[in-house]
């Protein structure tokens, strides 16, 4: 067996190996060598059909916005966030983008899934508000608090000091997590941003070159990397994996490095020692689509954004599946609840990255429109993650996803 350096494990880490990733899984599906899933691209317009009838339904102009968390704190047409942070005298752009950074880093690495029974209580409407929505509405609202700052009087910050010793019963009371409110792996999100806290503090050059050690520091380091202005969303992701991928549990190393969110399938084969692995990275990508905008509000060019993939998650994948661009072999495994690290999910998730990419070309020859127009981000947000959840609340009554996963909170 062939092995690999640290410079083959680190390739890994990359939008690139994702998408290569995800070709190849998908080019065993249309031979139909994978053994969970069959791929019917026959099936693949009624997924476009029901994405564009929600893109029109939702944006009538196709004046789509990125896909990423701030999308989330738009609740009843009113922005949370822009109404606080338009409130502030910040000093200078660097100074409001840091503070986003902060938020999007927390309010991304608390979006894991929630589960179907959590609902937070939104104090302003007195809505009960579930999964992602509620999520991103909790985690604002402690950030707003000043949650995760040091500082008094300085509530919107995010301070290494304040991560890496942050209660678990402060994170109870943000979520409004009672016996009849569960919220899935709370152990596993306070774990994580504990993580993030000593990785943070550990890392001056990246996290405290114009400030002391915060998450939102790592603006000021894309920044330096900045070419005339310019970066590609990629090397976002590539800096984002590197700086923050100690933070993840440990799963799968290689040649020393963690690769995170990426797992073995057995049919990719051991020609090479770290041939079955499947690298997917969905909340780092998430975390990268949600840092373009606060690059851009501070006059930075973004560019290469269709670089990134689309995400390996539930709403994505159960678009395919149950529209039946993806049919289980087993059909009795959609009763089964099953472990992230399971070849069946493996298999489920990178097939999604690869289909979303066949769907965005269809959907663009629709509608006459080029990868600049209509990237990848807004394909996502118009958009697949919308008609997977309708078309979850059209087949089950829970609008839970067509396959169970066992999730520790820091995955979806």
């Amino acid at each position: 067996m062939v092995t690999v350096d640290a410079v083959d494990a680190l390739s890994l880490l990359s939008a690139d190996a994702v998408r290569a990733s995800a070709k190849r899984m998908l080019a065993l599906g249309l031979t139909d060598r994978l053994p969970h899933f069959q791929v019917d691209l026959t099936r693949l317009d009624a997924a476009v059909d029901l994405v564009l009838a929600t893109m029109r339904n939702n944006y009538p102009s196709l004046d789509v916005p990125f896909h990423a968390r701030w999308r989330h704190f738009v609740l009843g047409g009113v922005d949370r966030w822009a109404a606080i942070a338009d409130m502030q005298r910040w000093t200078d752009r660097a100074a409001r983008a840091r503070a986003e950074f902060d938020l999007a880093i927390i309010s991304v690495l608390l979006d894991a899934g929630a589960g179907p029974a959590w609902r937070y209580r939104d104090r302003v409407t007195g809505a009960e508000i579930g999964r992602s929505e509620g999520l991103a509405l909790a985690s604002l609202d402690m950030f707003a608090a000043g949650l995760f700052s040091a500082r008094p009087g300085e509530p919107l910050r995010a301070d290494a000091d304040a991560l890496a010793r942050l209660p678990v019963a402060d994170l109870l009371r943000g979520f409004q997590v009672d016996e009849q409110n569960p919220l899935v792996g709370l152990d596993g999100r306070v774990a994580l941003l504990r993580r993030l806290g000593e990785q943070v503090a550990g890392a001056p050059r990246v996290f405290a070159r114009e400030d002391t050690p915060r998450p939102g520091g790592l603006f000021d380091r894309l920044v330096a990397d900045a070419d005339h202005g310019t970066i590609a969303a990629p090397a976002i992701l590539t800096m984002v994996l590197r700086e923050l991928g100690p933070i993840w549990p440990s799963r799968i190393t290689l040649a020393g490095v963690a690769l995170g969110d990426c797992w073995r399938h057995p049919t990719l084969g051991r020609e090479a020692d770290g041939s079955d692995l499947v690298p997917l990275h969905k909340l780092s990508q998430w975390l990268t689509y949600s840092l373009i905008e606060p690059l851009m509000r501070a006059g930075i060019t973004v560019k290469n954004i269709d670089g990134l993939t689309g995400l390996a998650e539930y709403r994505n994948g159960g678009l395919f599946v149950d529209t039946g661009v993806l049919v289980l072999r087993d059909q009795a495994g959609a009763a089964r609840v099953h472990d992230v690290a399971s070849p069946l999910v493996v298999e489920w998730r990178s097939l999604t990255v690869a289909l979303l990419d066949r769907l965005a070309d269809a959907l663009r020859r629709r509608l006459g429109l080029d990868a600049v127009s209509l990237p990848l981000a807004k394909v996502l947000e118009g958009g697949t993650w919308a008609a997977g959840r309708t078309i979850a609340q059209e087949r089950r009554a829970d609008a839970a996803p067509p396959i169970a996963v066992r999730s520790d909170g820091t995955v979806f």
